[in-house]
């Protein structure tokens, strides 16, 4: 009996000290693997989990492309616990989180740093509320002010855009283009290279960022710095699959977001950008940018766009949308040394 005993403690490994079980993350997001965003930030940071945990987390990556990589669906893989953290775009679908989409309003920001910093100072206060009790709110986030981009006509004034079909990401960028004369087309990011080659867009607004990632730079010809909207992004994890980490392991977590994260997207998404630039460059695509003249023209004709954009979003129970338009801009000011 007492051999059968220590035969079966050598099967089970049993008689020495248990080894901790592994905590997989299974993490989507909708880019390309090769995009900055894997590649500087969600790579590392897994990889940064784990060493901090002691090898406890391995974090499983699901870029677009993959079965998890559905940019309308991010939030309800994460909701629902098909995945326990995901990286989604705020206006994908359409409607969603309009508090936190005041900062897309035309012209309210130019660069990632002040609007992510804004979104994340202001996320308790009045984001909060937008986000279902399933989920942990891990970051916010935006990109520098994009571009107009372009495949056969240029454009240089307001009027170059009267009747162009523009892709666009969400419903306040809709109304900007509008108001300036274009057609906007809602498009996923990966659905715009074979549209515009295709002619069935005239163009995109993007920041420099994806014209390298999804090589747009192939099927544009001319790059307008318009510097006149942002798009945001929600970084979030099924909040019962963190509520049953250990503590070191939510500690861990909590340590390498929220704040810490914050104030990091600025030079990120400058790095990201670059790439963009230079391949447009050196495919001899043509750049401008808006004269000082014509950017206080786009402004003026833009006011009631913001006032509509903002009476819309009272009517739909959102009272504090010109307070939380107010705010904005005196945040976006400080960070961008605008006072």
């Amino acid at each position: 009996m007492a051999a059968a005993v220590v035969a079966g403690f050598a099967l089970t490994g049993t008689a020495g000290p248990a080894r901790a079980q592994e905590i997989e993350l299974k993490l989507s997001h909708f880019l390309p693997p090769g995009h900055g965003i894997q590649r500087d930030w969600l790579q590392p940071w897994a990889e940064d989990l784990a060493k901090r945990t002691n090898g406890k987390v391995k974090v499983t990556i699901y870029p677009g492309g993959s079965p998890f990589g559905n940019p309308a669906r991010q939030l309800e893989q994460v909701s629902s616990g098909v995945v326990d953290i995901a990286h989604g775009l705020r206006g994908l679908p359409a409607g969603r989180f309009p508090r936190m989409g005041i900062i897309e309003f035309p012209f309210l920001v130019q660069t990632a740093n002040a609007a992510s910093r804004t979104l994340w100072d202001m996320y308790p206060k009045y984001f909060a509320q937008e986000f279902p009790d399933s989920v942990k709110v891990l970051a916010l986030h935006a990109h520098n002010a994009g571009l107009i981009h372009t495949r056969e006509k240029q454009v240089k004034t307001m009027d170059d855009l009267k009747g162009l079909r523009i892709r666009s990401p969400s419903p306040q960028i809709n109304a900007m283009l509008q108001q300036l004369g274009a057609i906007p087309v809602g498009l996923p990011p990966g659905d715009v290279y074979e549209n515009l080659q295709r002619g069935v867009i005239d163009g995109a607004v993007f920041p420099w960022d994806p014209i390298n990632s999804f090589r747009l730079f192939e099927v544009t010809k001319y790059h307008l710095d318009a510097r006149s909207y942002t798009a945001s992004f929600y970084f979030v994890m099924n909040k019962k699959k963190y509520d049953s980490l250990p503590a070191d392991v939510r500690k861990a977590i909590d340590d390498t977001t929220g704040d810490a994260l914050a104030v990091k997207f600025g030079d990120w998404w400058n790095a990201w950008d670059a790439p963009g630039l230079e391949a447009a460059r050196k495919k001899g695509n043509v750049i401008t940018s808006l004269t000082d003249a014509e950017r206080a023209r786009w402004r003026a004709a833009l006011k009631p766009t913001i006032d509509k954009l903002l009476g819309d979003l009272e009517k739909q129970g959102v009272t504090n949308a010109r307070a939380i338009y107010t705010e904005m801009q005196q945040r976006v000011a400080k960070y961008e040394g605008k006072h």
